[in-house]
């Protein structure tokens, strides 16, 4: 079956870099829209980025300039570069992949079919 699975969270600085990764298995991903999504603790699930097949990149306004996302199709695995990181950048962040090509957002969770168990950032301030 489709796996998604995160590593890569921990417990950060203020100001501090991350880098998590979303390994793939049962299935490839070359040519769908791969995101990353964070839940703070309290609130709802929200999109951070997501990348196209042709590496196109989309980050919500509030990780723009310190997040990056980039993926590598030979390894079936997504990233997500965290620099700069903030106290409010603590969260659950999740990895998600889309089954099939189009549909609604690439920041709607309902684009994405397939979802990591998450992995845990903490920034301490």
């Amino acid at each position: 079956q489709v796996q998604l699975v995160e590593s890569g969270g921990g417990l950060v600085q203020a100001g501090g870099s991350l880098r998590l990764s979303c390994a793939a298995s049962g299935r490839t991903f070359g040519n769908y829209v791969m995101g990353w999504f964070r839940q703070a603790p309290g609130k709802q699930r929200e999109f951070v980025c997501a990348i196209r097949s042709d590496l196109t990149a989309y980050c919500v306004d509030a990780v723009k300039g310190r997040f990056t996302i980039s993926r590598d199709k030979s390894k079936n695995t997504v990233y997500l570069q965290m620099n700069s990181l903030k106290s409010e950048d603590t969260a659950v962040y999740y990895c998600a992949a889309e089954g099939a090509n189009g549909g609604v957002g690439l920041n709607s969770m309902a684009r994405y079919d397939y979802w990591g168990q998450g992995t845990r950032v903490a920034v301490s301030s």
